[in-house]
């Protein structure tokens, strides 16, 4: 009787210090755990990606997408805004260039492979600049509140609402609540379809029509109960 293994999902992850037992401030690769229980949940086994080295090429990060099936591109700091040739807003988080100039070379390594991707908050950020597009820096300025990023370490709750037709539709229906962190926006994203927003007008969803799996959101699936974006990644990742 054949066996069908099941999908590896890489996951993106920080460098930082971590403590545990006797030690204290050891430079760990780390990601959300939330992550990993959500893809082992929908059938799939997830792989930490620590960031690439400083000069990986795309030769280095096609040997890394060689042994997964499909990839996430976690949450986490804003991007650096000279990545999209602009200058800081005063407001900006400190930029993490490791994590930077990794995942933006595996967001267009996939994007011309192929390979099954879902951005989550920062990960979707990630993939606009990677395609060319711009980020809006600091989202308070325009909308006047901060519904999306509530206070440091708490997450929001808003409602998204999907566009009829598109793949996001097929996966979620026709609106969704979310868990919510980010005080910053996609601007620009050539070659991805808008296809979410929150009820203020921010994007909150893109997808590229006829990928394989190519899908981001600006909120955090991996904090919530709803499965249903991981189980749809690990199902294309099967294919």
């Amino acid at each position: 009787m054949s066996v069908v293994s099941r999908p590896v999902i890489g996951i993106t992850s920080y460098v930082e210090p971590a403590s545990w037992a006797a030690w204290k401030d050891v430079p760990a690769a780390l990601v959300p755990h939330g992550y990993v229980r959500h893809v082992h949940a929908a059938g799939g086994l997830a792989v930490v990606v620590p960031p690439l080295p400083h000069d990986a090429r795309a030769a280095d990060a096609r040997e890394v997408l060689s042994r997964l099936d499909g990839l996430i591109l976690a949450g986490g700091v804003d991007v650096e805004p000279s990545r999209y040739g602009e200058e800081p807003h005063p407001l900006l988080q400190l930029p993490r260039p490791d994590r930077d100039s990794s995942e933006l070379l595996l967001a267009r390594v996939t994007a011309e492979d192929d390979v099954p991707v879902l951005g989550v908050c920062r990960g979707m950020q990630v993939m606009a600049v990677a395609a060319g597009g711009s980020l809006e820096q600091h989202l308070p300025d325009r909308l006047g509140h901060h519904e999306h990023s509530p206070s440091r370490g708490m997450y929001g709750r808003h409602l998204v609402e999907i566009a009829p037709g598109s793949r996001m539709h097929g996966i979620l229906g026709d609106r969704v609540t979310v868990a919510t962190y980010h005080h910053q926006g996609v601007a620009a994203s050539p070659g991805y379809e808008p296809v979410g927003w929150a009820t203020d007008g921010v994007l909150e969803a893109v997808e590229v029509e006829g990928a394989r799996f190519r899908l981001a959101v600006q909120w955090h699936p991996e904090v919530g109960a709803d499965p249903r974006l991981f189980e749809a990644l690990v199902q294309a990742a099967s294919r």
